[in-house]
């Protein structure tokens, strides 16, 4: 497996797929065609299908800015590699094709371009399933954050608190923010209102009423296109911030253990994305916020003491129940159900953190074997439930 810091991308939301990742490829494409005149680009699949409400238009003519670019909607075409596929072309002032190049973008912000091989950098880790993980940690005695230290390094931490720190500015831009989220839904932002509310309470009612407010905020920076963190998508950028943000305000965890808690919820993001997707746009939401409460139960387990087995085992649940959930952004927007379902993911995730510790960590059903059911479940699915808006919500609640 490749590095977790894949899975912690900084950059504008609302897509990692649809926006984050196109528009980075198109930077590439543009500084590598310095001489062109004009752009071309063929957006595929899903891709295509739900482009406009992502923002994937206007993403890559930012990156061509000021040369013009000219772009062609197939939402019909399916390449048979990734859905989320997209050609650029660069032109000279007579028309004429100087380049060409077709890139994947297969979730998370990660770009595959045609051709290239699928693993384009070093495998970081030598066990790529949870089952050799945990046979590991238990002849080393080690932790899953430790396990992950000693593969990659201690500069691993620069990066994980410059994403903590985007995450922790990401919640607070939120639960500041208020007004009417852009696109055809008119949407108003609510962390700000439920913030304040759960002032009012106490107790658990208050913590809770917390999660849900510190999960919006993310999730709605996200969909006006703010500052987020992948976690391990756009899409999902929420729960993970707003578990910790929890955590670290209200319970007093220190940033030391925030960061080994990012750590092994990077490294369970990561067994996702490798034996199985963490694109909307392949295995449907399930593989979004799905992953994203998996990741987040287990730093919660970490965090309050759990052992390697009772991790495995809340990462375990927080993928499992949310298997067969389908992508279907109304008018293509990643708002409705979005935005909800990070706040619930959240807040399920500290249900299986707490379902696990109350366990000695035994359990029937692994981590390995949910992946692998997502994967299959994902594939199952008809096209129309895995980010194309053409069912399930998208196909009954209008924009209009």
């Amino acid at each position: 497996m490749e590095t977790i810091r894949d899975i912690y991308r900084i950059g504008f939301g609302p897509s990692s797929s649809h926006t984050m990742g196109p528009r980075a490829a198109a930077e590439r494409f543009s500084d590598d065609n310095g001489e062109a005149a004009s752009f071309g680009a063929t957006l595929y699949g899903s891709l295509a299908a739900t482009g406009r409400g992502h923002l994937t238009d206007v993403a890559i003519s930012a990156a061509f800015s000021p040369r013009p670019l000219a772009i062609e909607w197939r939402p019909d075409v399916m390449k048979p590699f990734h859905t989320n596929a997209m050609s650029l072309r660069a032109l000279a002032a007579d028309g004429s094709i100087l380049a060409e190049r077709t890139v994947y973008s297969v979730g998370g912000g990660k770009i595959v371009e045609e051709g290239a091989p699928i693993a384009t950098v070093a495998a970081i880790y030598e066990a790529t399933t949870m089952g050799d993980i945990l046979a590991r940690l238990h002849r080393t005695g080690q932790t899953f954050w430790e396990y992950v230290e000693e593969r990659e390094g201690p500069g691993l931490w620069d990066h994980l608190g410059e994403a903590w720190a985007a995450m922790r500015a990401a919640v607070e831009r939120g639960i500041e923010a208020e007004g009417v989220l852009p696109g055809g839904l008119r949407l108003p932002r609510k962390a700000s209102s439920y913030f304040e509310r759960a002032q009012g309470f106490r107790g658990s009612l208050k913590r809770r009423s917390m999660l849900y407010a510190f999960a919006l905020a993310v999730a709605e920076e996200n969909a006006a296109g703010g500052r987020v963190v992948t976690a391990p998508t756009c899409g999902s950028c929420g729960v993970l911030p707003g578990v910790l943000y929890g955590m670290a305000t209200q319970r007093g965890f220190s940033d030391a253990k925030i960061l080994r808690a990012i750590a092994t919820a990077g490294l369970v993001g990561n067994l996702v994305k490798h034996n199985a997707s963490i694109s909307g746009a392949q295995v449907g939401c399930q593989g979004e916020i799905g992953t994203a409460c998996a990741m987040a139960a287990a730093a919660a387990a970490q965090l309050f003491g759990g052992t390697p087995n009772q991790i495995e085992y809340a990462a375990e649940m927080g993928l499992e129940h949310h298997l067969g959930l389908t992508c279907d952004p109304v008018g293509g927007l990643v708002q409705i159900p979005c935005i909800e379902r990070n706040a619930f993911a959240a807040s399920r995730a500290l249900d299986a953190n707490t379902y696990a510790l109350l366990s000695d960590g035994r359990h029937r059903i692994g981590f390995d074997t949910i992946v692998e059911t997502m994967n299959r479940t994902g594939n199952d699915l008809p096209k129309i439930y895995k980010e194309t808006s053409e069912g399930g919500l998208a196909a009954l609640v209008s924009c209009d």
